[in-house]
């Protein structure tokens, strides 16, 4: 079988499965956050925390809960890491040192899950189960309620009202995240995954000497690591790694895990707003885009010019055999279209092509389809937006979902939509304009300008993939990319939530002819071009300095 067959079966086989899973995982999820019921071991959690789940919050309250636990996660994983060499299951490693501790608990609690450290040589049982592990749900529950959150404000009217967010918090990770990856976990342990808490071994002779491997709960990390679009890996390789990603079946399984909820959740909007025609105009969208990126990515990828990539069969550095250009390329395209930024192969050895397709595919907002949540979001703020132009073209009062879009949600809108590129552009201008950081860079030219720019667009976009030639651990990057991944993960959420309330507070406007058919193929298409040209005129300057130039080198 030949190695461009072998990679559109992948992908048509991927999207068979995706197809046979939408309908009744996104009604369960809307059935879990439509609820009233209370299950016992939530109750037991309600008590614990001093919660009252059934008292509706407002946006602001909603917004001070994501916070509050935010930074409180922020602070129990930073304490961890600077306590592990004194606690047990530390494999002999030392404490974390402040500057790479602050990185990582940032980190991992707002979904990105950048690792500037070898997972294997830094982090032992303790802080990998009871503190990254952990904040693998609960980041990804956060995501997904304030998903849920935006959506109810477009169900809802004149109350202002959009749920509690313990409540969702818990739903979201008890009935949802944990459910799903133990069954994700026994399925790659069955493949091969390693799941254990064993310690170091030496293993085998490596150029005269011997490796040193250590185990872990890996296959359980790797299952939820992917469903809630975390990330991070307990090795450096990443999915690379035959512990964590041992065959080409749990390798197409990954991609599978990485995209089910976000494309779930569009049936979940549609079921709560009462039209499931209007997720579907949604799925679309995303898979509009998620299909065009994976064909981009596939001719950079299977382009033999040369004869080395045309006696690989392709751009085989960087890639696994086991996977071939084709799992590698759909599994890029699907953790830079998401925030998951897990890596089966190094981005950085992609062709200059293919490495630009990868970072635009999180410069559009990781919307096709997302981050678990975060996806969903980011897709309703852009289709308000092209409402929005669409009202101006017609000379009409924009509407979407009966709800009016006024000034006060575009201006919402719009500083949702700034905020990341101004994140993206001014670090990475800072980094190449001050003497220190470009010592950072292994390669000169376009490709060293697109490590920076690949590092601050993943760290703003809460993806968490590398070009692995940037050296990250350092004090400058350690620093600033974790301001970028503060910054661009809660500053939107300000927004959305925002937006919500304004939303839920309004009255709905009934349709008439003059109403835009929201649900229709027309508005997926409105929205497709009105997500490209926003990003297209936002960043083609970076690009064209960095991976276009390499490209048509």
């Amino acid at each position: 079988m030949g190695s461009v067959l072998a990679g559109v079966l992948q992908l048509l086989a991927l999207i068979g499965a995706l197809a046979l899973v939408h309908a009744p995982a996104g009604a369960y999820m809307a059935k879990v956050y439509s609820s009233r019921r209370h299950l016992r071991v939530e109750r037991w959690t309600y008590r614990a925390i001093g919660a009252d789940p059934d008292t509706e919050m407002r946006w602001p309250a909603y917004l001070r809960a994501v916070l509050a636990f935010s930074l409180a996660g922020v602070l129990f994983l930073y304490l961890l890491q600077r306590l592990q060499g004194v606690l047990p299951g530390s494999l002999g490693f030392s404490s974390v040192n402040p500057a790479q501790s602050f990185n990582t608990a940032v980190s991992f609690v707002t979904n990105t899950n950048w690792q500037s450290y070898y997972g294997e040589q830094t982090m032992g049982h303790v802080v990998q189960t009871a503190g990254l592990a952990v904040q693998n749900f609960v980041s990804a529950a956060v995501g997904m309620a304030v998903a849920v959150a935006l959506v109810r404000g477009f169900a809802r009217s004149r109350s202002g009202e959009l749920g509690n967010f313990w409540a969702d918090l818990v739903r979201g990770t008890l009935r949802v995240l944990v459910p799903a990856a133990v069954l994700g976990a026994l399925v790659l342990v069955a493949c091969g995954a390693v799941q254990n808490f064993s310690g170091i071994h030496e293993v085998g002779q490596f150029m005269g000497g011997t490796q040193q491997w250590n185990g872990g709960a890996i296959a359980s990390q790797e299952a939820i690591k992917e469903l809630g679009t975390n990330g991070g890996g307990y090795f450096n390789a990443n999915s690379a790694h035959p512990f964590e990603n041992p065959t080409p079946f749990t390798n197409l399984f990954e991609i599978f895990l990485i995209l089910v909820i976000p494309f779930s959740l569009t049936r979940t909007f549609g079921l709560m707003v009462g039209s499931v025609r209007q997720g579907y105009a949604i799925l679309t969208t995303m898979a509009t885009i998620w299909l065009g990126f994976t064909a981009l990515m596939m001719a950079a990828e299977f382009s033999h010019h040369g004869p080395a990539l045309q006696a690989a069969g392709g751009a085989m550095e960087g890639k696994e055999v086991r996977f071939g250009v084709g799992g590698s390329a759909l599994f890029a395209v699907s953790t830079t279209l998401t925030s998951t930024g897990a890596v089966d192969s190094f981005h950085s050895s992609f062709t200059g092509l293919g490495g630009g397709v990868a970072m635009l595919g999180m410069m559009l907002g990781e919307i096709a389809p997302g981050g678990t949540g975060s996806g969903l979001y980011g897709m309703l703020i852009m289709a308000v937006i092209a409402v929005f132009l669409a009202g101006l073209m017609v000379g009409r009062t924009p509407e979407y979902l009966g709800k009016k879009i006024g000034a006060r949600e575009m201006k919402l809108a719009a500083c949702y939509i700034l905020v990341t590129p101004a994140l993206v552009l001014v670090f990475t201008a800072a980094s190449l304009a001050l003497p220190t950081p470009p010592h950072s860079m292994l390669n000169p030219g376009a490709h060293g300008f697109s490590e920076v720019l690949y590092a601050f667009t993943s760290a703003a976009n809460n993806n968490g993939s590398a070009f692995a030639g940037l050296n990250a651990n350092t004090d400058w990057f350690n620093t600033t990319t974790g301001l970028a991944m503060l910054l661009g993960r809660f500053l939107p959420m300000v927004f959305v939530l925002a937006l919500a309330g304004s939303l839920a507070a309004q009255r709905p406007v009934p349709e008439s002819a003059g109403t835009l058919r929201t649900e229709k193929p027309l508005f997926a298409g409105l929205l497709v071009g009105a997500i490209l040209i926003i990003t297209g005129l936002t960043y083609f300057p970076a690009l064209a300095l960095g991976p276009l130039a390499e490209g048509l080198a």
